[in-house]
């Protein structure tokens, strides 16, 4: 597809193994419910890119809007730019790999999936996270309630290694940091209360 001029709700719902590439921006819900599909955006994204997919890949070469990948259950998204605020929001097996930074709330409610940025994160990253992993090399504003940093081990610069692969981002896995879930909001507890 050439030049979509910011068409909302592209390439939504495939579920066969095809390649689709689009030159130009997009609008919203570009390349939501997909499944097998590889989806490759040459431009910038509008609002809920990728949103519920399933499996395949979907890649935007330049910066993606609110809510990318929200409610993602599997497959591989590929942001090259910035991610806006709510990337990953709810994510419950996706992988997303940021080449830039992501904005406020980024993966609020994950749980399930894995969200690696190479660059830097805003404010209440990880709010409210089940078992989701988050690995940020650049600087964190703030984490939201009941995210902590987690010791990052030789399989966890591995894992981040093998994603940036996959993604074909350049970085240095020594400066990522591990965040997830310090498991205190699970259950109510009175001595917790003042988090929720």
């Amino acid at each position: 597809m050439v030049n979509p001029n910011g068409a909302h709700a592209i390439a939504v719902g495939l579920t066969v193994p095809v390649h689709v590439e689009i030159k130009g921006h997009v609008g919203y819900y570009c390349a939501g419910m997909n499944a097998a599909a590889e989806i490759v955006v040459d431009g910038h994204a509008g609002t809920g890119l990728a949103e519920n997919i399933m499996s395949g890949s979907v890649r935007v070469r330049g910066n993606a809007a609110q809510s990318a990948a929200a409610s993602g259950r599997g497959g591989l998204v590929v942001i090259e730019g910035d991610a806006s605020a709510r990337c990953g929001i709810s994510m419950k097996g996706v992988t997303i790999v940021v080449g830039g930074s992501v904005g406020h709330m980024s993966a609020f409610m994950g749980h399930a999936g894995t969200l690696v940025v190479r660059g830097d994160a805003g404010h209440d990253l990880g709010d409210s996270i089940y078992e989701a992993d988050i690995f940020v090399a650049g600087k964190v504003a703030s984490l939201g309630a009941d995210c902590v940093e987690k010791e990052m081990t030789p399989a966890d610069i591995d894992r981040v290694a093998a994603l940036l692969g996959c993604a074909q981002i350049v970085a240095d896995t020594g400066r990522f940091r591990r965040y997830g879930s310090a498991r205190r909001l699970y259950n109510f507890h009175i001595d917790h209360a003042a988090e929720y």
